[in-house]
């Protein structure tokens, strides 16, 4: 049967319907992934190498992608090279910033109960700060950085060492007379109560503050000693693997203006990947306690633990100095000490 006119104005029609349809749909498929950045201030990783922190930023991206079938992803910002060290946390609590890995420490100057998750010789292990997720003080924590505007993914904490470009920091007396970084104000507390000097930089610019001498020792984590190479510009080191008064909180965190963008389905499967990878950094975090002797032994510098004796020396002047001065100083500060002290 030959078509007649009617019949191929229909078909034309339809056709041309059907071809609109497919473009329309391509921009609303695009337009349903969503993307986040985040940023923070450790070098690159690749692989299974480098930083376990970026790494953990990286599988957190990777497995959520997968789970939201490329609905949610997230990019990578490494070396602060989207947003500097020290404005991460003003920028997060803003929404200016989406995501990050972060000393929460940092942003004591703006939210001074974080002061407490870097406090001098208060965590003496891994599991120890991890109870702290499910206990009064842990859930409190939480409380204050949603009203803040930052919201706690996966919980993260790092033990310290402290390199130095002379002679190792043990007790207290060694720190006499030395210019130091603590990385968070009730570290230097601590240090000043000891008789060091302080000075204050961001982990990724203490090599270039010890090479020139602003420095003479420096704590932070582990991993940054390794990472940022600091075994190139110290004469000693005193480890993590026994006694640290270093104990950071370096959690993922997504500020709530991001989180409030995503699906409940998007929300359940960041909470679930970040829990997920806790047990991942715990497992680094240890690893590299380890590694920071190996390295620095390899350097040729000194290596020693801490003992006992002298974790007990700086506990002492953690408390008149670093210990009265939140509870005294923050809004109630007392009682998140306390909550905090309870965790064994």
């Amino acid at each position: 049967m030959k078509p007649n006119r009617r019949n191929i104005v229909i078909a034309a029609a339809s056709a041309a319907i059907a071809l609109m349809t497919c473009f329309s749909a391509a921009p609303a498929l695009a337009q349903s992934a969503k993307s986040l950045k985040l940023s923070h201030q450790f070098p690159a990783s690749s692989g299974d190498e480098g930083d376990f922190r970026d790494r953990l930023a990286r599988k957190f991206a990777a497995e959520v992608d997968k789970r939201t079938n490329g609905g949610l992803k997230i990019e990578i910002y490494p070396n602060g090279s989207l947003v500097k060290t020290f404005s991460q946390f003003g920028a997060l609590r803003k929404g200016q910033l989406e995501m990050s890995v972060l000393p929460l420490a940092y942003g004591g100057g703006e939210v001074p109960e974080v002061n407490l998750t870097l406090m001098p010789a208060m965590i003496q292990s891994y599991e120890q700060g991890m109870r702290w997720k499910d206990a009064p003080i842990g859930k409190e924590l939480s409380r204050i950085l949603e009203e803040k505007g930052i919201k706690i993914v996966a919980w993260v904490w790092q033990a310290g060492g402290i390199a130095s470009r002379g002679e190792p920091i043990l007790a207290p007396a060694s720190a006499k007379g030395m210019k130091i970084r603590g990385g968070s104000k009730e570290m230097d507390m601590a240090i000043k109560e000891a008789g060091g000097a302080v000075t204050n930089v961001p982990s990724n610019e203490i090599y270039n503050a010890m090479s020139t001498g602003v420095l003479d020792a420096a704590l932070t984590s582990s991993t940054s000693l390794i990472s940022f190479r600091l075994a190139e510009t110290a004469k000693s080191v005193t480890t993590a693997r026994d006694k640290s008064i270093w104990f950071m909180f370096e959690p993922l965190l997504i500020s709530m203006a991001a989180w409030g963008t995503l699906t409940p389905e998007q929300q359940k499967i960041v909470m679930e990947v970040g829990a997920e990878l806790e047990p991942f950094a715990v497992k680094e975090a240890k690893a590299d306690d380890q590694a920071l002797a190996d390295v620095f032994a390899k350097a040729g510098a000194k290596v020693v633990d801490m003992n006992e004796a002298q974790y007990a020396e700086w506990l002492e002047i953690a408390k008149v100095s670093a210990y009265k001065d939140f509870a005294t100083r923050v809004k109630n500060g007392q009682q998140l000490l306390d909550m905090a002290l309870s965790v064994r």
